[in-house]
């Protein structure tokens, strides 16, 4: 087997990247391509190169932003993906089960089953497990840096406490040509999972691999109002909250009045004043442990 290591090198769990060179060796592992990257921004150029290489497997080293970057330049190919969840977190790690444990990780990545996800598509780059505008991505962007180290997914809670006074913006969105919603918002996420944010199930009915979007907005605007419906979404879901507004898609189109920040999988990017989501069916296949996986 051609096994390759895209790894960013500033990342750790368990016994860190000596254990995983370590390990792939007691399993036998003889042919292995193996690039360490300072930051995920680098990674997609590595694992074309893998690719490209023939590599039979590709273990994926590292957090949120390695996860979607490594999908990004994967997506297409029949190349299975292997999630290594070091970092602070890798919420498509968590969303498919796969542990914080090098050893376990490893082994559903040489013998678990191999199974086709869908992918979104935020204005043509992609994402596994969700992307929006407003509050979320002002809550990522702040966390960047320090913050996220110190405090871990701590850091999050406090950002999304410290940005509820956000302004809202007015929004219409048309999820699969029909005009769905229009109207003051103060966040619109769309989701390839339903748990997101350290276990918070969003979506109740999302699967990534049914050929669909999850969509949801934020109806509630005041702090009371958005307090009580971030609560309840937190202890149910988006479909329960009266505060929200949800919808499955296989293509979303968002505009806003102005200039509004977004993130995808946990990376904030620039201002935009229109976004366009889109689903692709299939498009990677990625390493879950036992028959169906989670």
């Amino acid at each position: 087997m051609k096994v390759a290591v895209v790894a960013h090198s500033g990342k750790s769990f368990g016994g860190g990247l000596s254990e995983l060179r370590s390990l792939l060796e007691r399993r036998g592992i003889d042919e292995l391509c193996w690039r360490e990257v300072p930051k995920s921004r680098k990674a997609p150029k590595q694992v074309r190169k893998a690719i490209e290489w023939g590599a039979d497997l590709i273990f994926v080293w590292g957090g949120d932003g390695m996860a979607q970057r490594t999908i990004d330049a994967a997506a297409g190919s029949d190349t299975p993906l292997a999630l290594l969840p070091a970092g602070t977190a890798n919420l498509l790690a968590s969303s498919l089960g796969v542990p914080r444990d090098i050893e376990a990780a490893v082994d559903i990545g040489l013998g678990g089953e191999r199974r086709r996800l869908d992918i979104g598509r935020i204005n043509g780059e992609a994402f596994a497990v969700m992307a929006g505008a407003g509050l979320d991505a002002l809550m990522i962007a702040d966390v960047d840096g320090g913050l996220k180290d110190r405090l871990g997914r701590l850091g999050y809670v406090w950002t999304g406490l410290k940005n509820l006074r956000a302004k809202p913006f007015d929004a219409t969105i048309t999820v699969d040509g029909t005009r769905w919603f229009e109207g003051a918002t103060s966040c619109v996420l769309v989701c390839n999972v339903g748990e997101v944010f350290g276990g918070v199930e969003l979506f109740r009915e999302a699967r990534p691999d049914d050929g669909l979007l999850d969509v949801g907005v934020l109806t509630a605007t005041g702090l009371p109002k958005t307090v009580r419906t971030i609560a309840s979404i937190a202890a149910g879901s988006a479909e329960d909250a009266a505060g929200a507004r949800t919808a499955k898609a296989a293509s979303v189109r968002v505009e806003m009045d102005r200039k509004v920040l977004y993130e995808v999988d946990g990376g904030d990017r620039s201002k935009v004043s229109s976004l366009r989501f889109d689903v692709e069916p299939s498009a990677i296949v990625v390493c879950v442990e036992g028959p169906g996986g989670r």
